[in-house]
């Protein structure tokens, strides 16, 4: 941190007009950008659990928030390398929500995001149940096999339909023969 001082030469002397201004230095800006938060899973839903990561912390708690969190998610670890914390996601909303870290007596904003609900969620595996946009695409001639009967089946049918019209042509001339 640097500290700036502005000297004055008044009427009367020499007047020490201190302005103490604390210009956080590139180091310590630096610092605050090196924060990085990391939502798990990555597209959560309303009124479920993620787990937060943080890291570029420097100490061993923290706290995280966002307006999709139903309340800030303590932070603790001693690795030095991250910290964790755990909360809820509030119900009824929906979309892309930025993340404040403070860690190191100081609030980070916008160290990441998280996003939420249906927008961009895709099935993990999904169910083959095909119908519309989901039904696998086949090659025409393989739709076409598939599409109704073939010569084998129509002729199949003829020949049962002869034997079945000789059938009844048969019955029908026993019976005028027994009356």
């Amino acid at each position: 941190m640097r500290i700036c001082s502005l000297a004055v030469r008044g009427a009367g002397g020499l007047v020490l007009a201190g302005a103490l201004a604390a210009v956080p230095s590139p180091a310590a800006a630096h610092a605050q950008d090196q924060v990085r938060a990391q939502v798990t899973p990555a597209g959560a839903e309303p009124g479920g659990q993620v787990e937060v990561r943080v890291s570029g912390c420097r100490g061993t708690t923290g706290a995280a928030g966002s307006g999709a969190f139903a309340k800030d998610a303590a932070l603790t670890g001693g690795d030095g390398k991250s910290l964790t914390g755990s909360t809820r996601i509030r119900a009824g909303i929906s979309g892309t929500y930025e993340i404040t870290v403070t860690c190191d007596g100081h609030p980070h904003q916008g160290v990441g995001t998280v996003r939420v609900g249906g927008a961009g969620a895709t099935p993990q595996a999904p169910v083959r149940a095909g119908g519309g946009g989901t039904a696998d695409l086949q090659p025409v001639a393989a739709v076409a096999e598939e599409a109704g009967p073939g010569t084998r089946h129509a002729v199949v049918g003829l020949v049962l339909a002869g034997a079945a019209a000789v059938a009844v042509a048969l019955r029908s001339v026993r019976r005028r023969r027994s009356d």
